[in-house]
């Protein structure tokens, strides 16, 4: 190899660079934080959307949670390869629903076409189908040249929703784990580390951690 070294050359580059990466990461804790004070706008329009139980509105997507956070996974036609390695990659919801967040997957195609992928790909994610709404133009996953993935973020008060984020393209490209997607949401991981506005209910780090299958036994 061109650029073998020694190990102490090694531990040296490795030191150096380490402290970049250590600079990059306090940056995006800051441009969280910055995320979390974003202004929000009322969603006004009652979007309705198809799923296993029939028709729903966006107040159910949110299962009870206070925060929603919605894929737009492309399925005008036919499934996008890029967005199912996405949803491949997607970390348990579970850990996500115990910071009162639900995440769901939305797209053009009818659901039937959305159960059988889903089906074949093995996935437990909810998926709604929002072929007879505007909700996919709406919120920028439909465009001139056809449609569009990406990610929206929404939060409520009761029966009233506001929209908080929005993502696409690159943007996408770092999501999976469920800390990343939760640094989306206006209320972040609701850890007492974090840079966050007084509201947001905040617990130590790592004790609201369980396995899976064991939260709802808290």
């Amino acid at each position: 190899m061109k650029n073998s070294v020694s190990e102490k050359e090694w531990q040296a580059a490795m030191e150096a660079f380490r402290e970049k990466e250590k600079a990059f990461t306090r940056q995006r804790d800051a441009l969280n934080a910055e995320r979390r004070r974003l202004p929000v706008t009322p969603i006004t329009k009652d979007y309705r959307f198809s799923g296993p139980q029939g028709e729903v509105g966006l107040v159910d997507l949110f299962a009870d949670k206070k925060q929603l956070i919605v894929y737009h996974f492309m399925f005008a036609r036919s499934p996008c390869n890029g967005c199912a390695m996405m949803v491949d990659n997607m970390g348990h919801p579970a850990h996500i629903r115990a910071r009162d967040t639900s995440l769901v997957l939305i797209s053009l195609a009818p659901l039937e076409k959305l159960e059988a992928f889903k089906q074949r790909m093995g996935w437990t994610l909810p998926w709604y189908s929002s072929a007879d709404s505007d909700f996919n133009r709406d919120f920028g996953a439909t465009r001139d040249n056809g449609e569009m993935f990406g990610l929206s973020v929404f939060i409520r008060e009761g029966e009233d929703i506001y929209r908080s984020y929005f993502t696409s393209l690159r943007g996408v490209e770092y999501l999976g784990s469920n800390f990343s997607f939760l640094d989306l949401t206006p209320m972040g991981r609701q850890e007492l580390w974090e840079d966050s506005p007084d509201t947001v209910p905040q617990t130590p780090p790592y004790q609201w951690w369980r396995f899976h299958d064991e939260y709802e036994e808290q």
